[in-house]
């Protein structure tokens, strides 16, 4: 349980932090559309930071639940290859990176998947 909450602490921090520099520091440096891949990243970072907070709650009342372990390692996996590949791509512009993206959404795709068997299982 803390473990997660310290990895969903140190992500927010990084997603909002990341969001600014995408905001401010590389606005006229980019192009549009990699600006918007940009976002993209830092959305899908919160939003999974989020999930890997709520991870960490549940792990915390249901301790032991492989599941919600499961799918929070696989959030924080999407995150790593789903929003640093778009980082990267976004600041380089070398399309082979963008290939590891899909990558990271099936890990997000799974880990939701987990997380809701592991919800049904507490029925």
């Amino acid at each position: 349980m803390k473990l997660f909450l310290i990895i969903g602490a140190i992500l927010g921090f990084l997603a909002v932090a990341l969001g600014a520099f995408g905001a401010h520091g590389l606005e006229g440096r980019l192009s549009e559309r990699a600006l918007t891949n940009w976002g993209k990243a830092v959305d899908y970072q919160m939003f999974h930071t989020m999930a890997i907070v709520a991870v960490a709650i549940l792990l915390g009342k249901f301790e032991g639940s492989n599941l919600f372990a499961s799918s929070g390692w696989l959030f924080l996996a999407g995150i790593v290859l789903f929003s640093g590949s778009l980082y990267i791509y976004s600041l380089t512009g070398v399309k082979t990176l963008a290939m590891i993206t899909p990558f990271g959404g099936l890990s997000f795709l799974v880990g939701w998947v987990l997380l809701g068997i592991g919800a049904m299982k507490l029925l």
